[in-house]
């Protein structure tokens, strides 16, 4: 497995900067979260400027890429993580599937791994039968574009949205029955949902693992801590990717620790890679 870290854990730095610092480190995978900086308007029209951003970067700093799509105020700066391939607006689905068409663009410019997204939420009431429509043909139409491009995508699970838990990641995952839909595995969101157990999970899903995040969390809320702030066990949750011999990306994703990034990304690097090694001896 490579272990990586997520750009949004470097809210303060530029992009240029935040690379720098994370191969600098020692990290091998970097989850780039699209922000403004990057591919501003998002959509298609900026997408030349962020591949010309992109690519030296990458040369100089060689690490995996995986494109994150989970901005919290990039499409409404007043409202946050909106709007959704579940918005109640027809206009607002439209301006979210094409901000992802975009990623899917930048991915397949860039040699990206995958792009890694969510539901979102609805923001009109509406009963759970159209939410899952609402997404599944979103995704339909995101599909038809990723496998054009030929670039996977990876499903993240998330605590409060419309698909939360592994279950409900099923469920969409047998509705689209696609190959190129696979799984972005968040341990800490199993943990603090008590969503089942995470071995489980890492073996159900080894065929379409394609994305792992992880930070420490406790069980009850959502919040993302550093390594020995929670109670889940990392230990376990890297036994059991070594154990189907994962060699994708784990992610580290500290977005709240922007404030102290390089300390802390560095403190997160020292800690999962001395178990990490503790797997290969």
């Amino acid at each position: 497995m490579l272990l990586g870290y997520n750009t949004n854990g470097f809210a303060h730095h530029s992009l240029e900067d935040a690379f720098s610092i994370i191969h600098e480190i020692g990290y091998r995978a970097v989850a780039l979260t699209i922000e403004k900086d990057l591919l501003d308007p998002p959509d298609s029209r900026g997408l030349s400027r962020a591949v010309a951003g992109l690519r030296p970067l990458l040369t100089r700093f060689p690490m995996r890429l995986t494109i994150e799509t989970g901005s919290r105020f990039l499409l409404d700066p007043r409202r946050k993580h909106q709007p959704t391939l579940l918005s109640g607006s027809s206009e607002g689905r439209r301006t979210r599937l094409e901000f992802l068409k975009a990623a899917v663009d930048l991915a397949a410019e860039t040699n990206a791994a995958c792009v890694s997204l969510w539901s979102g939420s609805a923001d009109d009431g509406a009963p759970q039968a159209e939410c899952f429509d609402r997404l599944r043909r979103g995704l339909d139409d995101l599909l038809i574009h990723a496998d054009r491009r030929k670039v996977r995508l990876a499903f993240e699970p998330e605590p409060g949205m419309f698909v939360e838990t592994m279950a409900q990641f099923e469920e969409l995952h047998d509705a689209m029955n696609h190959p190129r839909f696979g799984l972005t595995l968040d341990v800490g969101h199993v943990h603090c949902l008590s969503d089942g157990d995470v071995a489980a999970h890492v073996h159900r899903w080894r065929d379409r693992l394609w994305n792992v995040h992880i930070e420490d969390m406790r069980r009850g809320t959502h919040e993302h801590l550093m390594f020995g702030d929670g109670d889940m066990d990392v230990a376990g949750a890297i036994n059991a990717l070594a154990a189907i011999q994962y060699s994708g990306p784990v992610h580290i994703e500290l977005s709240r620790h922007s404030h102290d990034a390089v300390n802390v990304a560095q403190a997160a690097y020292d800690f999962l890679s001395k178990k990490l090694e503790r797997q290969e001896n």
